[in-house]
């Protein structure tokens, strides 16, 4: 089996997993078969929506190289967003990670038009599956250094050291 194969088995099987995951917190979604090769018009990877707010994805994963996207893709994903209706998201995964999610004004943008995320930015600027589905809302270090809750911000600063797992975290808070 050669290396490009292998590569489109597993980012189907991500895009799959995606889909999945996205079923199961409430929203209508589906998988733009082949999306990109099937057609002459360039699909996203996914459609999902909740009644009120909608999503053209594309997905992308990566066992911990960055992950990058021509500019082209780029283009026809809001190009495609915008008529649709829908809010035109970058999802990508790193193996043993969880989706981050990124509009795609907010990714690095190389020299030669090509976009890029590193798994440290996915990991710090992304925003996680709970938060993306509405589950949770992210808190940042700066917003609780203005709360006046000091054991708020001295667990959330043992989570950022890596001296608390989030797990525990979320019990104490």
């Amino acid at each position: 089996m050669n290396v490009t194969v292998s590569a489109n088995r597993k980012g189907d099987r991500r895009e799959r997993e995606l889909v999945n995951e996205l079923d199961e917190a409430g929203f209508a979604v589906m998988r733009a078969p082949a999306s990109g090769s099937a057609t002459e018009r360039e699909l996203p990877d996914v459609l999902a929506g909740d009644g009120e707010t909608f999503y053209a994805i594309e997905a992308k994963s990566s066992a911990g190289d960055p992950i990058y996207l021509s500019g082209e893709e780029v283009e026809a994903l809001l190009f495609f967003a915008r008529n649709f209706g829908a809010k035109a998201r970058i999802a990508v995964r790193f193996d043993r990670e969880d989706w981050y999610f990124f509009h795609p004004g907010d990714l690095y943008t190389t020299d030669a038009g090509s976009y890029r995320v590193k798994k440290e930015t996915a990991l710090a600027e992304g925003t996680d599956f709970p938060e993306f589905v509405g589950e949770t809302e992210k808190v940042t270090l700066e917003e609780v250094a203005t709360d006046p809750d000091e054991e708020r911000r001295e667990v959330l600063e043992a989570v950022r050291d890596g001296h608390m797992p989030v797990e525990d975290a979320l019990d104490v808070l």
